[in-house]
Order: structure tokens, then sequence, then C-alpha cells
């Protein structure tokens, strides 16, 4: 059995039964619920729980508008991860106090021009070929569901199924979960030694920095710039997700909004640039004109974990069973929190979940180069 690589962990741990690399929303769902299962468990973050990739985050639970074609096992499981997040957020509300803003508020997918409105009609096209629950609507019809809308508006399709909840929020309800259930928590903890680790198992929720820490898992970054914005009037100005052509739109109810997000492939930049930040309020307020009347609270840029086939990587390492991982969940690391924890939790207690996304479509020497070659990018 060939070991995963290793490198060094700076703090000497007691033995833990489950040792947590990562403590973004994966990493922590994770270790919340194999505590619940009975197993003693740390986790250890290279930086502040939750702020990295998961404070970036959007917070969009969009099962459908992530909808491809060619990712039929990746929908199959968006679609049940998202049937999970109600259950999911009132457990977390339970358990800590914590309302981590889900919200029902669907999203409108928005066309301005005619190349866009034929995009739009093959979307709608393909949902439909694929069961998905979806609207066509003339732009006079969206407009009045979102009257702030630009009278420009060519077409839209109402997606009612895709959702959102506000990352920061789930990240302090897991670290209050995690707490209170007594999974003991290691920031500022960097690790690049597994084997320094006491503990029997070790999962790796590293997100983007996952490739360092293993060969064989081709996670890459890709940097995503986006702005956090806020109508000092309070709510209003729309109350749907807005998706178009450069990025999207979420509200977050209380007179907050996410404005992203561009895709780099940038390594591990998380440099914010002034032609990034104009593409995203150009392109929203061609759609949206009152995104401009908006204050800009912060301008920031998040590392995304993508793979070659933009499906996650979950399950035990056939090289090294000691080892889980827990990662390259791309652009959908929010909406596959309760699937993945639960899937992690199973791998950790001795079942062997059947799914599409274990590490092993990975494991051989062309992507073993492919994975070094990224975690030294």
């Amino acid at each position: 059995m060939r070991a995963v690589p290793s490198g060094r962990v700076t703090t000497q741990l007691p033995h833990a039964d489950v040792a947590v690399v990562g403590g973004g929303v994966i990493g922590l769902a994770a270790a919340w619920r194999a505590r619940q299962r009975g197993l003693e468990v740390v986790v250890l973050d290279r930086g502040d729980l939750g702020a990295g990739t998961s404070r970036a985050a959007a917070g969009m639970l969009a099962p459908v508008g992530e909808a491809d074609a060619q990712e039929r096992g990746l929908l199959a499981c968006n679609l049940e991860s998202a049937r999970r997040w109600p259950a999911f957020a009132q457990e977390l509300a339970d358990v800590t106090g914590v309302d981590v803003g889900y919200r029902a508020c669907g999203t409108l997918l928005l066309a301005r021009d005619r190349d866009e409105a034929e995009h739009v009609e093959r979307e709608r096209a393909l949902r439909e070929r694929l069961g998905l629950r979806v609207e066509r609507l003339l732009g006079s019809q969206a407009r009045r569901r979102e009257s702030a809308l630009a009278p420009t508006l060519r077409l839209a399709l109402a997606l009612p199924d895709d959702h959102a909840v506000e990352p920061v929020r789930v990240v302090a309800a897991l670290i209050e979960a995690c707490t209170r259930a007594g999974v003991h928590l290691h920031p500022q903890t960097p690790v690049d030694d597994l084997s320094a680790l006491d503990a029997d198992r070790v999962v790796i929720a590293a997100g983007a920095w996952s490739g360092r820490l293993g060969a064989g898992v081709p996670v890459r970054p890709v940097k995503g710039q986006a702005l956090r914005l806020r109508d000092p009037a309070g709510p209003g100005l729309c109350e749907h997700v807005l998706r178009f052509e450069g990025g999207y739109l979420v509200p977050r109810g209380d007179g907050r909004y996410y404005l992203g997000a561009t895709m780099e492939e940038r390594g591990f930049d998380t440099a914010v640039t002034a032609l990034g930040v104009y593409e995203l309020l150009r392109e929203a307020a061609e759609l949206l004109p009152g995104v401009l009347e908006l204050e800009l609270d912060e301008a920031f840029a998040g590392l995304r974990p993508g793979t070659p086939d933009n499906a996650p990587i979950v399950g035990t390492d056939p090289r090294d069973e000691r080892v889980v991982w827990a990662t390259g969940h791309f652009r959908n690391g929010i909406l596959l929190c309760p699937v993945t924890a639960d899937l992690v939790a199973d791998e950790l207690t001795g079942a062997r979940p059947e799914h599409a996304f274990r590490p092993e479509r990975f494991m051989n020497d062309s992507t073993d180069t492919t994975a070094t070659e990224s975690a030294r990018a």
C-alpha cells in the first residue's frame, strides 16, 4: 500500500479517532456528523475557521441553475443535497440558535439581447428534458416579479427550486455545533505532514489546497472575484437570485447583496483587480441599473477547488485506507455540504457508500502528475 505523501504539522495534538484537515463548511460539517456517530474528532485549519473559500462563497443552492447535460451524476447529487438543506438548516438552528439565512427565493436567469435569449431558450429546453421545473418569462413578465429590472430585458427563465443561504452564518452555526458536540477546533494550525497527526483516520477537506496534501487528486484553484454591496435603505432592490452572462446577484433579504463572480485560472492569486470589479458591475447594471446606487462594502477574491470533471472527490484513498478525501466541490461546496458530510461520516464508520465521486477515478500516473503540478502552482 502506497501512503499519501506528507510534510509537517506545527502543533502536537492529542490522539483522536479522526483529524479533519480544513475548517470550511465541508470540513466542519463532516466533523460534526462524525462526532454525532461517537467519534473523537479534531479539526485543523491553516487560518481562521471558514475564512477561506467558504467565506468567499455566494451561498447559492442552485442544482437547476448549474445543471449540465454532461454531468448527470453531479446533478442527481446536487438535487439530493438541495432536498436535504431545509432540514439541515433547521437542525443547525435547533442545536445552535443560529439562523443560516436559508431563503427559498428562486432564481431568474436573464437575457438582455437576442444571443442571450437564444442561450436561455437552450437552457430551458435542456432543463425540461432533464425533468427540472422551469418557467419561461417574457421581459415584461419578469419585470412584474422584479420591478427594478431594466426595461430592455428580453427574456428570463424562472428556476423556483434554486434557493440560497448565507455562508458566513453557515460557518458560524457549524463552529457552534461542533463546539457543543465536543469537536476540538484548532484554527491557525497548518498541516503538511499527515503522518504527524495522531489520528486513526484523516479527512482532507482543505479545498483548493488539498492537492498539496497528496498526489493523485487533481484539485486546482479557480479564482473568483466578487463584491459585497449594501443598500442603506434596506431590502427591496430584488428578491430573487439573478443570474446573467458574466455573473450573479444574490440578495440576503436585508439590504445586503453578493455580486459575483469571475472565473479565472490564476493559480493561488487572490488579488482584486479593477477590471474584475468593473466587469461585474457593468454586466449587472445592464440588467439591474439600481445596483450602481448600492454602497460597496467589500471587494474580495476566493479560490474554488476545481477538478477535471467539475465533480467533488469524496471517499477513502485506495492507496491509504487512513485517508478520506472530501474536496474538489468547485462551484457547489455550500450546496453539497449536507450530502458530503453524511458520505464522509458513513465512510469513517465502516460503510462504503456507492457514488460517482470516489477518488479512484483519478488514481493513475497521469493525474498524479497533474495533481503535483497543481499543488506547486
